[in-house]
């Protein structure tokens, strides 16, 4: 699932590191699940032609879950979970649009990643295209 976050703030002068994509990943606590085995630490999005541009980072850090029933009742406290964020360092920080079309690249190519995981991970992930 897929979902929007976006900010109208003006563009900062400079560098700019921006979260893409941003949720949670899960699976049973007493599952023997290495997430290193399924997902890369960085993907190549396209960037413009005449320009090197940087890997966006996918990073994935153990927290307690964030909230403590799923939607259909089942607790949480016997998942591991995990805050899934993907970022970019940009010369410049690009307008949303740009912002957006990497975002749904990155999700592109996580998405038959997350799904080729086995059975019981779990994953939600909306688009988030704020500044860290």
């Amino acid at each position: 699932m897929l979902q929007r976050v976006s900010t109208s703030e003006p563009p900062p002068v400079g560098r700019a590191a921006v979260r893409l994509l941003q949720g949670y990943v899960w699976h049973p606590q007493d599952a023997e699940i290495d997430l290193e085995h399924f997902l890369p630490h960085e993907l190549d999005l396209p960037g413009p032609e005449q320009e090197e541009h940087e890997a966006a980072h996918v990073l994935w850090d153990a927290v307690t879950p964030p909230f403590a029933f799923f939607e259909n009742g089942e607790p949480t406290a016997s998942q591991a979970f995990y805050q899934f964020t993907v970022l970019r360092v940009y010369e410049a920080r690009p307008p949303n649009d740009a912002l957006h079309a990497d975002a749904s690249a990155a999700s592109e190519q996580l998405g038959p990643l997350l799904d080729g995981t086995p059975d019981g991970v779990g994953w939600q992930l909306w688009e988030d295209l704020r500044d860290l």
